[in-house]
């Protein structure tokens, strides 16, 4: 079965992003539900570390947060690693508490990955990874980032997901 591909537009440029179903069903189906819904227009990218990840699917322009679908169990021994310009699920510190928040690695991020079944081994859940655009997720994490509220490395800036949608 061929993988589905999604468009994220965003207000520094498109990305084409290729969800692992075969790997990862529960995380894309959950990911393909707020798509289809529209969930992640208008949503910005809050958290932004260059040489580590660029975070964004949760919280409008002003960093409200959308209300989300039920937290997902953690896929993260999928096989799936936390490389550069692949897209893995936020959550708290527990590891079944991913909804809607997204991350992509900026580099290869070896920690986030599985390394056993205890929850602070269990790592974070890889599911896509960036096709094209890697030169937009570049210069996303090249943005200049504040404190806002609670809340470090914001983009002065937002950098907004215009929307997303299945190709």
């Amino acid at each position: 079965m061929a993988n589905t591909k999604v468009q994220m537009k965003t207000t520094m440029g498109d990305m084409i992003i290729e969800l692992d179903t075969e790997a990862a069903p529960v995380t894309v189906k959950n990911f393909l539900e707020y798509v289809d819904n529209g969930f992640y227009a208008g949503t910005v990218f809050h958290r932004v570390i260059p040489g580590f990840m660029i975070q964004g699917g949760g919280m409008d322009k002003d960093l409200n947060p959308k209300s989300n679908n039920d937290p997902i169990v953690n896929e993260a021994s999928n096989g799936l690693k936390n490389e550069r310009g692949t897209l893995a699920m936020a959550r708290t510190s527990d590891p079944d508490s991913a909804t809607s928040q997204f991350f992509i690695n900026h580099k290869d991020n070896d920690f986030l990955n599985y390394s056993g079944p205890s929850p602070d081994k269990i790592g974070y859940a890889v599911f896509a990874r960036v096709t094209e655009g890697m030169d937009v997720v570049d210069a996303i994490a090249a943005v200049k980032t504040t404190r806002k509220g609670h809340y470090d490395d914001v983009p002065a800036e937002p950098v907004e997901i215009v929307s997303v949608k299945v190709l």
